[in-house]
């Protein structure tokens, strides 16, 4: 197969072209970034992809590509010689912009595309590309200086998802469940679930698999559904990312970025132990390694309503097995019995599910977001 030609990178780049365009026109509010034509979109997916494939010294290549000029950033880092947008220029200089918040910069010449530096900070809504693995590619659009990042859609090899991003799908979910994953939730204040979202980046991230359980301050209803007595409970309550967050009305700069992501951290890799970690919607710590059981007295989970935030995906009742292995099915049984609970769900191979109970539908209600953590 030739490095010129990846199919998908023709079929998706009009929609994403349209998407950005369509940011240009009705977000006014911050400043725009560059929109990128059909044809740029399509050689920096098709690089993108191709260099996913190679390796460097035997690693895999993780890139950034923002479409960006020199000119539209500060402090740009500038070769003196750009290089060209091929998969065996981009591989050469992945070892460098490997971490995160570093992208390599994009722009035409006239004649094609090059790569003509490094960029640290990005404007508002600017087309990113994240070589994520092997054929595993994601596009996002940059939040600005101080704000996360948006993914637009992601391309595992001949597959497309594309985020809903009217999330039109979750209009009927749990008011917790569709806020969660709401695509501008950006704040981090108590009442904001963008500290969640952290936590369910960071579970994803350790790939062990994991149970996070969300239940209201003050509630001891959740005991009946954990077995006791519970062996790695915490005493007291872990309360520092709580104070954290209640610390962001302080009209001062935070100072406590690091230390937020190492709490967020710490409550993420006990979900790697086995059995599920509690956690209060304050984040306040409660136990870990806890065994989720049926409540006394209560039916066994036999429905779940599943749904995706992507274009064309369509809700549908399933049995809580075909969600996946026992902590899917133990996360349904849970917010069965405890209704007001969130339990989230990290699977080893990547597959991310929320599960909140759905008034309407009167059953579990689990909700796939691995498209918006990648």
């Amino acid at each position: 197969m030739s490095e010129t030609v990846y199919p998908i990178s023709k079929v998706v780049a009009p929609r994403i072209h349209s998407y950005f365009r369509y940011l240009s026109e009705t977000c006014s509010q911050r400043p725009a970034a560059p929109i990128p034509g059909v044809a740029a979109i399509e050689a920096i997916i098709e690089a993108g992809f191709w260099a996913s494939l190679r390796r460097d010294e035997g690693y895999i290549p993780k890139i950034s590509l923002a479409w960006i000029g020199p000119s539209q950033v500060e402090h740009p880092l500038s070769f003196a010689e750009p290089i060209h947008l091929d998969p065996i220029a981009l591989t050469f200089v992945s070892a460098a912009v490997e971490r995160p918040g570093i992208h390599l910069g994009v722009w035409h010449n006239g004649a094609g595309f090059e790569v003509w530096g490094v960029v640290q900070t990005l404007p508002a809504y600017c087309f990113v590309l994240e070589v994520i693995g092997p054929g595993l590619l994601a596009v996002k659009q940059s939040g600005g200086p101080f704000d996360k990042f948006a993914n637009v859609a992601v391309l595992e090899g001949n597959q497309v998802k594309v985020v809903d991003q009217s999330a039109a799908i979750l209009q009927a979910a749990p008011a917790a469940l569709a806020s969660l994953v709401r695509i501008d939730s950006v704040s981090t204040d108590a009442g904001n679930p963008s500290i969640l979202l952290q936590i369910a980046i960071s579970m994803r991230r350790h790939q062990r698999g994991g149970t996070l359980l969300v239940i209201p301050a003050g509630c001891e209803s959740w005991r009946h559904s954990i077995l006791q007595p519970m062996k790695y409970s915490v005493t007291p309550p872990f309360d520092q990312l709580r104070q954290f967050v209640h610390r962001a009305d302080d009209p001062r700069p935070p100072k406590q970025d690091d230390e937020i992501r190492r709490a967020v951290d710490a409550i993420a890799g006990l979900t790697a132990i086995d059995g599920a970690t509690v956690i209060t919607n304050q984040y306040e710590l409660l136990v870990f390694g806890a065994k989720i059981i049926r409540s006394t007295g209560s039916p066994i989970v036999e429905r779940v309503i599943l749904t995706e935030s992507v274009e064309q995906a369509e809700s549908q009742a399933v049995h809580p097995n075909q969600l996946g292995g026992t902590r899917h099915l133990a996360a349904a049984q849970f917010i069965q019995d405890q209704r007001d609970a969130l339990a989230l769900v990290a699977s080893q191979d990547g597959r991310f599910t929320i599960f909140a109970w759905s008034e309407g539908e009167d059953a579990v209600h689990a909700h796939r977001i691995e498209t918006l953590l990648l």
